[in-house]
C-alpha cells in the first residue's frame, strides 16, 4: 500500500516495520512526531523521557536486553545525551539500537544551527541521511541490520524539512526478530578503564569495515547524467534541491551514509566529471573529507554555512536558471513572535519587567518573554541553564544580584535539567529566587506530557512528580505557589522571595490557554466611553488586544478572558460580558 506522509511518520512506520520493541525520547522539534507516530502501534512501547540522556540510556538498556529499541532528539538534545553515545560506541549493542537527530537549518525552533554530522565522526558510529519519506522508512529498516551485523548503535539523521514534508512511501509489513538473549559479558559492556582499552580496537576496525560496506552500499549512488562539465557530491534534502535545479543534467553521487563516507567511490565519481561541486546545508562536513583525499572542488565558496539551501540558491550558484524559467518568490511577510492570548506566562512576565528585574531565561515557549514589548529576559542558553546561570551570576555578584535577579524555567525544563541547577543552589547557598512557569505541560514542542503532569505519553495515568514536595526535598524551604493571573499576587511574591537571604522557589501555576480542557471565560468587551486610549493595556503584548482610532479594540475571536488586561486599565474601559 502507498501512502502521503511525513518523513518524520515514515520513521515511526519503520520502527514498526523493523520491530522494533521500545522507544524512549524527549520531545524536541523537529523530531518530535517521530515518537508521537510510533506511539500509534500498540506493538511499540513508547515513553517520554525526563531528558535526552535518560531516554539514550533507556534505549540501550532495552537493546541490552534483547530487544530492538530507539530513542529521538534534535540536534540539541544529543549534546545532553553524548555522555552515554560516545561510550556506547565502544560497548555495542545486543539487540538492534537506532537514535534519530533532527538538525534544524535556519534555527526554525532553535537556539543554534550545529551539524551533528560531526557527533557520527567523533564518536565513530555510522549516521545514516534519508533525503525523503520513502528513504526515512527503509533507513529506519536498514539501521536495525547495521546495527546488528556490525554491533553498533547506527545514527538516523534527519532536518526540519525532510522531517517536515511529505512525500509517497510503500508501507510494508511488520517482521519482529527473535529476542536476543541477554549474556553476562562483563569485558563488553563494563566499561572500565581496563575494558574500554580492549574495546577501542574493535571499535576502528568496525569503522574500517563500515567503510568497505560503504562503498558498494545501494544507499550511495550515482544518477548518471549527460553533461559531465560538472558532478554534484550531495545527501539529504540538499539532494532534493540539486535535482529540482539540474534535472538529470549533470551526475550527482547521492550520499545516503553519510559516515563512514566511500573514499573510492567519490574518488572514481571525481574522476568521470571535469569540476566537482559539494552541495550540503551546515558545516563543510563532505566537503573537508573530499578535500582531504585531494580532491579539487567547489563548496562552501559557492554555498553559504548558515540557513537552509533552495533550488533558487543552488540554480543560482550553479549559474543554471530556474527550472522552467519561473523564479519562486521566497520572500513571506514578517510574523513577529508572541505569547498566545492567554498565555499564563504573560502576567508573570509584566510583573519581572515592571519591577526591572534581571532575568535569566530558558528554553520553552517561555523564551517569548524576551520580545518586545515585555522584553523581559536577560540570558538564554540551554535547557537548564538558568537556574545555574543565576547561581553563578549571584555568587559573582553578591546582595548587588541577589535583591533583583531571577530565573525562570518551565516545569518540563526543570525536570529536564533544572534540579541538579537547583541542587546546587541549595547546596551551595546563594540568595536565589527560581520561577518555575508550571503550564501543566511540554507546551513548545506540541502539548507532551512530562514527569509532572501525571499522565505519560498515550495520555494514561503515570506517575506524577510534586514540584514544591521535590524543591523542599531538595533543601529550599521558601517554595510559594501563585496564579500568574493575579498581577498583585504576583508582585508580592517576587518582591518578597528577592528580599530574602536565602534561596526560595515560586511556582507560578496555571494551565497553558491552549489545552483542549481548560475552561476561559467569555472575551473582553471595550467601554469606549471610558477608554482615553493610554495604551497601558498594550504593555503586555497580547495578541487580542490592539488600537483602532485612538482605543482600544479587544478581538473576540483571540480573547480568553484572562483578566490580566483589565488590571492595568485604571479608567475600568475593559469589561466582562454581562
Amino acid at each position: 500500500m502507498r501512502k502521503l506522509i511525513l518523513g518524520n511518520a515514515a520513521v515511526a512506520r519503520g520502527l514498526y516495520e523493523a520491530g522494533c520493541a521500545a522507544a524512549s525520547s524527549y520531545p524536541g522539534t523537529p523530531s518530535t512526531e517521530i515518537t508521537e507516530e510510533a506511539a500509534k502501534f500498540p506493538e511499540i512501547y513508547c515513553e517520554w523521557a525526563p531528558n535526552e540522556k535518560v531516554a539514550m540510556e533507556t534505549a540501550f538498556g532495552a537493546s541490552l536486553g534483547g530487544r530492538r529499541a530507539f530513542c529521538a532528539m534534535k540536534h540539541v538534545g544529543l549534546n545532553v545525551a553524548a555522555d552515554p553515545l560516545f561510550t556506547m560506541s565502544y560497548t555495542g549493542v545486543n539487540a538492534g539500537l537506532v537514535i534519530a537527530v533532527a538538525d534544524d537549518p535556519a534555527m526554525h525552533s532553535s537556539q543554534n544551527e550545529q551539524d551533528s554530522r560531526h557527533y557520527a565522526k567523533a564518536a565513530k558510529l555510522p549516521m545514516l541521511e534519508p533525503s525523503d519519506s520513502q528513504e526515512a522508512l527503509c533507513f529506519t529498516k536498514l539501521a536495525y541490520e547495521l546495527s546488528e551485523q556490525f554491533d553498533t548503535p547506527v545514527l538516523l539523521k534527519m532536518c526540519t524539512r525532510v522531517a517536515h514534508s511529505q512525500s509517497i512511501v510503500e508501507l510494508g509489513e511488520r517482521r519482529e526478530p527473535e529476542a536476543k538473549p541477554y549474556v553476562k559479558t562483563p569485558a563488553k559492556y563494563v566499561m572500565a578503564p581496563a575494558n574500554a582499552v580492549r574495546r577501542h580496537p574493535v571499535v576502528e576496525e568496525r569503522l574500517r569495515k563500515l567503510a568497505e560496506w560503504a562503498e558498494t552500499a545501494e544507499i550511495n549512488r550515482v544518477e548518471e547524467g549527460s553533461d559531465h562539465s560538472l558532478g554534484v557530491i550531495t545527501s539529504s534534502t540538499s539532494y532534493q534541491y540539486v535535482k529540482e535545479a539540474c534535472g538529470d543534467r549533470f551526475p550527482v553521487l547521492k550520499l545516503g551514509m553519510v559516515w563512514p563516507l566511500p573514499e573510492k567511490r567519490i574518488r572514481d565519481f571525481a574522476a568521470g566529471v571535469e569540476r566537482l561541486v559539494v552541495v550540503e546545508e551546515g558545516d563543510s562536513f563532505l566537503e573537508i573529507f573530499c578535500r582531504g583525499l585531494g580532491l579539487a572542488l567547489s563548496g562552501k565558496d559557492l554555498f553559504p554555512l548558515t540557513g537552509e539551501l533552495s533550488q533558487n540558491l543552488v540554480a543560482g550558484k550553479l549559474g543554471l536558471p530556474v527550472p522552467d524559467g519561473k523564479v519562486l518568490d521566497e520572500t513571506l511577510p514578517g510574523r513577529p513572535p508572541v505569547m498566545c492570548a492567554g498565555c499564563p506566562h504573560r502576567g508573570l512576565f509584566y510583573t519581572l519587567q515592571k519591577l526591572g528585574c534581571t532575568v535569566l531565561g530558558d528554553i520553552g515557549c517561555y523564551t517569548l518573554g524576551a520580545m518586545p514589548p515585555l522584553s523581559a529576559m536577560d540570558m538564554t542558553l540551554c535547557m537548564g541553564a538558568s537556574v545555574s546561570g543565576l547561581h553563578g551570576f549571584n555568587k559573582a555578584l553578591g546582595k548587588e544580584a541577589e535583591g533583583k535577579t531571577v530565573a525562570v524555567i518551565g516545569d518540563s525544563t526543570f525536570v529536564h535539567s533544572g534540579m541538579t541547577g537547583l541542587a546546587n543552589v541549595a547546596y551551595n547557598q546563594s540568595y536565589s529566587t527560581v520561577i518555575i512557569l508550571d503550564n501543566s505541560i511540554t507546551g513548545m514542542t506540541g502539548h507532551q506530557q512530562n514527569p509532572t503532569t501525571g499522565f505519560n505519553l498515550r495520555g494514561d495515568p503515570a506517575g506524577k512528580i510534586d514540584l514544591e514536595a521535590l524543591c523542599r526535598a531538595m533543601g529550599i524551604n521558601r517554595v510559594r505557589v501563585v496564579d500568574p493571573y493575579d498581577l498583585s499576587a504576583c508582585q508580592t511574591a517576587v518582591k518578597e522571595e528577592l528580599a530574602a537571604e536565602e534561596p526560595s522557589v515560586i511556582i507560578s501555576r496555571r494551565p497553558c490557554a491552549l489545552l483542549k480542557y481548560v475552561k476561559h471565560k467569555p472575551a473582553l468587551v471595550v467601554d469606549l466611553d471610558k477608554c482615553r486610549g493610554c495604551k497601558a493595556c498594550m504593555k503586555i503584548g497580547c495578541p487580542a488586544i490592539s488600537l483602532r482610532d485612538g482605543k482600544a479594540v479587544v478581538d473576540p475571536t483571540q480573547c480568553l478572558g484572562c483578566g490580566v488586561c483589565q488590571q492595568l486599565c485604571g479608567f475600568g474601559a475593559l469589561k466582562e460580558v454581562e
